[in-house]
């Protein structure tokens, strides 16, 4: 891992310490040895959101959509409380819980998360190049 890989590793793992939510992943613990880091998190059987959308062919029942959103807000929310931006929102960085239809989602893959002040700002140009708005790429 470069220098820089480590940085981005190392901040995922203390915001993950930080979290303490039902719907964003639960670091279970860490292992270093000089070559490798190995973080343990909790289990999520159901895939990604996209898979999960993509089974049902793009289609769940405004009940179903409403809940997922609000699961969606209520981790995001908490996120800011702490000044945490994720930074890579996407339906690949949001899993499953299980593959019910009814499971919940967590958030997950904070590599590229940052935690910024309250009198801070941020315009690094994060994210996925293909979800990433407009204003951002110009």
């Amino acid at each position: 891992m470069t220098v820089q890989d480590v940085e981005l590793q190392r901040r995922e793992i203390e915001i993950l310490k930080m979290c303490q939510h039902p719907y964003i992943i639960r670091l279970l613990d860490i292992f270093e040895n000089q070559d490798f880091i190995y973080i343990i998190m909790e289990n999520l059987s159901g895939g990604d959101l996209f898979t999960y959308l993509e089974k049902r062919d793009f289609e769940i029942p405004e009940k179903r959509a409403k809940q997922l959103a609000h699961q969606m807000a209520t981790a995001i929310y908490y996120l800011h409380s702490f000044g945490v931006a994720h930074r890579d929102l996407k339906p690949e960085n949001i899993l499953m819980t299980t593959p019910d239809d009814d499971c919940d989602l967590k958030i997950v893959d904070f590599g590229l998360s940052k935690i910024i002040g309250p009198n801070e700002s941020s315009l690094d140009p994060f994210g996925t190049l293909s979800y990433v708005a407009p204003e951002v790429l110009l």
